[in-house]
């Protein structure tokens, strides 16, 4: 980050999560809180009683920021592209990182060991409870792996074989200035022969 000094924004994006905020965004939360950062948190719609744990749990973070994506017939961009854009706008860290409920940090190292490239995937063994970082001087140098892993909903996410090959990562960190360039790697439609090029890159 030059002489900037970083500060973390970390996005969700939720849809009828309810169990899974109340199991997990804590850990998020407890984490950020622990490096100083802050999470923003963009509801798609929920009907069920999302809005009522983040309410609640916004009373107990003070770093707990929450917007919501309301109803569009808008198609492109996606609408979780349009609600990370929207969590982009509201974040106040010049560092973003785009996570996943599913899969919330082990330790703050998740945050504090993120290196000052451009962009940055970070990986946990969730069974040694171990966490990496691929850290890239460009976006571009880890687009390949961003559009594999977030083709058709997050597809790229299921499985453990070789999984940074497979791009399953817990999330990725990008510079602010840069975060709506890697949001538009995000939910692109990709045919056979395209993944298999995307294959490909990675592997190379």
């Amino acid at each position: 980050m030059n002489n900037e000094t970083k500060t973390i924004s970390i996005l969700l994006v939720v849809h009828d999560q309810a169990a899974l905020l109340e199991q997990n965004l804590p850990l998020f939360l407890d984490t950020a809180k622990e490096a100083g950062a802050q999470v923003v948190v963009i509801d798609d719609m929920s009907t069920d009683s999302t809005p009522d744990v983040l309410q609640r749990l916004r009373n107990d973070y003070d770093n707990l920021y929450t917007t919501f994506l309301p109803k569009s017939v808008i198609k492109n961009p996606s609408r979780r592209r349009l609600a990370l854009s929207v969590g982009v706008k509201a974040a106040k860290g010049n560092y973003i990182v785009m996570a996943d409920i599913h899969r919330p940090p082990l330790s703050v190292e998740w945050l504090t060991e993120l290196a000052d490239g451009e962009a940055a995937l970070v990986y946990t063994n969730r069974k040694g409870e171990q966490t990496t970082h691929v850290v890239a001087s460009q976006l571009e140098d880890l687009k390949s792996t961003i559009i594999k892993a977030e083709r058709k909903n997050e597809r790229g996410h299921c499985g453990h074989w070789l999984k940074q090959h497979r791009g399953l990562y817990d999330a990725f960190a990008v510079k602010k200035s840069r975060a709506f360039d890697a949001i538009s790697y995000v939910d692109q439609p990709v045919s056979g022969w395209q993944l298999l090029g995307l294959r490909l890159k990675v592997w190379l």
